[in-house]
């Protein structure tokens, strides 16, 4: 099989680099359509209008309605077709990058993705997850090529809420030790090939970055000022761990994180605070060395993610309820089966378990 990188077109990241929109993406087209929030066209809209002054382009606000749902997807495709829009911009989280992604494959438009928090890797990757208008998951659609421009504002990113930062931080966590084992392994990434030994060290360094850094960080942004390691860690969060886990592959936490999704308790918890936990069970079921788990553990401490059930939100550790998420992590088609060894739902249960007595030690 081939091996195989995939990465956006070009990747900027700068404090006010929003001022400068119009100069990364105007080789793009000539009329853009913005896909943002209510509160996120207000804060945005003038600093983009100023960025496009002067410029022979049109551009275009549409608020978006809250949900990644073919109903919005459809509708938005028709706002594009009917003000003959070139370009598709989204601006915000999540559900507005995989809005703007899927409505720029349908309308076979570019897409730009401007993010305003660091708390996923999901801007650079070229997959959308889509739902019922009711917020249910429906069905991953995988794109044929990631985005066209990526732009974050460092400035307006450390404006936001600390925990989102961190949240990302433990997203990015995890990053280098499933590439690690999908290397191992030699399981294929989310292209369906091989990984590159690129993909395998941007992952390392992504690692490398988050414990050189993510404190700092974390104290900076509670402070709302960027600094050199809210930089460095908003692009290990972003570019390092997109990159890292989409050419690298997933292994055992995000399938963990998968696992815990099924217990209500969890559901208040960020995606990457429930990848953190599942990075430390992974490494349980490694054997990895104490050494290893402990240096996961204190970065996990020091910047306020979880390292126990308790800090999960199980206050009550049921084993029917722990076999129920170990269950789920070993579901046939989980990324759980890229680890380099079989993994079962009695082994997850077991490493879940020990993860949380490791942890409880460091309480």
């Amino acid at each position: 099989m081939a091996k195989i990188i995939i990465a956006p077109g070009k990747y900027v990241q700068g404090k006010g680099e929003l001022k400068n929109i119009c100069r990364h993406t105007k080789s793009l087209g000539k009329s853009f359509l913005f896909l943002a929030s209510e509160n996120g066209i207000k804060r945005s809209k003038s600093t983009i209008e100023e960025s496009f002054k002067g410029e022979d382009a049109e551009i275009l606000f549409e608020k978006f309605n809250g949900e990644c749902c073919k109903n919005e997807i459809e509708r938005l495709v028709e706002v594009i077709k009917q003000n003959q829009c070139d370009v598709v911009v989204g601006v915000g989280g999540g559900k507005i990058f995989d809005t703007a992604k899927a409505v720029a494959y349908y309308a076979k438009t570019p897409v730009v993705i401007v993010p305003t928090i660091a708390s996923t890797d999901a801007p650079c990757s070229a997959l959308s997850v889509i739902y019922t208008e009711e917020g249910v998951f429906s069905e991953y659609l995988v794109l044929p090529r990631n985005p066209e421009v990526v732009l974050v504002d460092t400035a307006v990113v450390a404006k936001a809420p600390a925990r989102l930062l961190v949240a990302g931080i433990g997203d990015a966590l995890a990053t280098y030790f499933e590439a690690k084992a999908c290397f191992e392994a030699n399981a294929s990434n989310m292209t369906g090939e091989k990984m590159t030994k690129a993909a395998l060290a941007l992952a390392e360094l992504c690692y490398e970055t988050l414990l050189e850094d993510g404190l700092k960080a974390k104290l900076a942004v509670e402070k709302n000022v960027c600094t050199k390691a809210v930089e460095n860690v908003i692009e290990a969060n972003t570019y390092l761990s997109g990159i890292g886990f989409e050419s690298g592959g997933l292994a055992g936490a995000h399938a963990i994180h998968n696992g815990f999704t099924v217990l209500e308790q969890c559901h208040h918890l960020y995606h990457g605070e429930k990848v953190a936990f599942g990075t430390i069970v992974q490494l349980v079921l490694e054997n990895a060395p104490i050494e290893e788990i402990e240096e996961v553990i204190e970065l996990c401490l020091e910047v306020g993610l979880p390292i126990t059930l308790k800090q999960m939100n199980i206050d009550e550790v049921k084993e029917e309820e722990i076999r129920k998420v170990a269950e789920a992590s070993c579901a046939e088609g989980e990324t759980i089966h890229n680890m380099p060894f079989e993994v079962t739902p009695d082994d997850v249960y077991a490493a879940i378990l020990a993860a949380d007595e490791i942890g409880k030690l460091y309480i």
